[in-house]
């Protein structure tokens, strides 16, 4: 079936322009003006902006973290970013036991998804040790599986030591795969938690005293540092928080080195540390990094204007609040990390970003669809609105308002850290590879629909 997308606005990275997209089964035919075709269903996008399917390279779905599992399956998890307007995502894998090899949690991670993501998906493996099997399966997962990324942690059980980190980014480098790294310097935390508990200040508001911002930018530095000396390896730093961190991106930058990206997260660029001042609230907003002050927020945004980060995702990571949350009630060290907002990403970038004019239209095309394309290897397949792409995209128009509310979202979890927020923009429809899954707020999608993604090099390793 052939389906033409009349009189919108086209986005992409670089413009926007009116114009009609010609789609044929799951791929974009023809993009161009005056489009006409007797055999297309015609849908009408006077006074909408038309943008690629939104991607989001930054989730957990059904993470297993200690003693509590995250609430949204690749099934929930993934309706939720469909009625987001997110079309793709790739998701980070949890640690499995400890000493397994590297497949160990990909065939676990296909037995979570297959079957019942409703949208494109992928995986980034996940590194928790580090030998001479581990370093050989990294080329064979990403030959076999296209699994061209894994994340290493520098904080948790499971964190790896610079010498590790210097081994797996060495093998990266020889091997075009990128390595996604979670900064913060793990001995100062784990001092500062330890401290604070002894002293009995156990409340929600020491989460974020216990990881200051110099823990993260010392980490940053830190990763920096032994990429280069890794020749420039292929390096991705996930959710950046504060302007503390970006000073070290602004100054490996300046001093050019090559072959790095990074990437920030919605609620770092509209919350603050203020949400830690209630007890009971504060537990909604224990994640990590944690949220920052406003001087970081306004940095996050100058540098997004600036070109100077790439990515933004979600770190979509979501516990209930009247169940697994409470367990941080009277210890804040024994809180899940972690927050939902795969489904409100879209809404809040374009109001908060383009709206308010922090950023471009383009430029939110770019952070939220393009560049995580580019970065983990699925572009021009996914990310764009080019003759031969696949057919994802969304319908938004930019004069509707909605308040975000739990009531109307879509995810497994009870709650939304942006409970209230009036956003100016909204989402009339959602397509992927061809196929309407969202009208107006509602699900039209299939469990088990989401295909596989078998990702090529970033060109972070090209």
């Amino acid at each position: 079936m052939k389906k033409l997308i009349k009189n919108g606005m086209i986005c992409t990275e670089s413009q926007v322009f009116p114009g009609d997209i010609l789609i044929e089964g799951e791929k974009i035919k023809a993009v161009g003006t005056g489009l006409a075709d007797p055999d297309a269903e015609v849908i009408d996008a006077s006074g909408k902006y038309v943008l690629p399917g939104a991607v989001d390279v930054h989730t957990h779905m059904d993470l297993q973290a200690g003693k509590h599992r995250a609430v949204d399956d690749f099934y929930d998890g993934t309706v939720a970013a469909a009625c987001g307007g997110t079309t793709s995502i790739i998701d980070h894998m949890a640690f499995g036991p400890e000493g397994c090899s590297l497949w160990h949690q990909v065939k676990e991670y296909h037995r979570l998804a297959d079957g019942k993501a409703v949208i494109d998906y992928g995986f980034h493996g996940v590194i928790q040790h580090v030998d001479d099997s581990v370093l050989r399966e990294m080329k064979e997962i990403a030959e076999k599986e296209g699994i061209t990324s894994f994340k290493v942690y520098m904080t948790y059980d499971f964190m790896l030591k610079d010498d590790e980190l210097l081994q797996v980014l060495n093998q990266a480098k020889k091997d075009g795969i990128v390595i996604a790294v979670h900064c913060e310097n793990d001995g100062v935390i784990n001092y500062l938690r330890k401290k604070y508990t002894e002293e009995g200040c156990t409340q929600p508001k020491y989460h974020p005293l216990s990881r200051p911002a110099r823990c993260e930018a010392e980490a940053v530095d830190r990763i920096l540092h032994l990429a280069a000396m890794a020749e420039d390896a292929p390096l991705y730093i996930v959710h950046l928080s504060s302007k503390e961190g970006l000073l070290e991106v602004r100054k490996a930058k300046a001093s050019g080195q090559k072959n790095f990206a990074v990437e920030t997260c919605p609620q770092y660029l509209t919350l603050t540390d203020s949400m830690y001042q209630d007890d009971q609230e504060a537990l909604k907003a224990i994640m990590s990094p944690p949220l920052r002050k406003k001087e970081d927020r306004d940095a996050l945004w100058q540098a997004l204007s600036d070109d100077v980060l790439d990515v933004v995702a979600t770190d979509h990571c979501p516990f209930n609040y009247r169940i697994e949350k409470q367990a941080g009630a009277d210890d804040f060290t024994a809180c899940p990390n972690g927050a939902p907002g795969v489904e409100e990403r879209l809404r809040v970038m374009f109001s908060e970003g383009v709206v308010k004019k922090r950023i471009t239209l383009p430029q939110l095309v770019k952070y939220l669809c393009t560049n995580p394309c580019r970065m983990y290897g699925l572009y021009p397949e996914k990310g764009t609105l080019l003759p031969g792409s696949d057919a994802d995209l969304v319908l938004l128009d930019p004069e509707k308002e909605r308040v975000l509310t739990h009531r109307d979202m879509h995810s497994a979890v009870d709650y939304t850290c942006y409970e209230g927020m009036t956003v100016k923009g909204d989402i009339d429809l959602v397509m992927q590879r061809g196929k309407v899954i969202v009208k107006e707020n509602v699900f039209l999608g299939q469990k088990g629909d989401g295909k596989y993604l078998k990702r090529s090099k970033s060109i972070l390793a090209e």
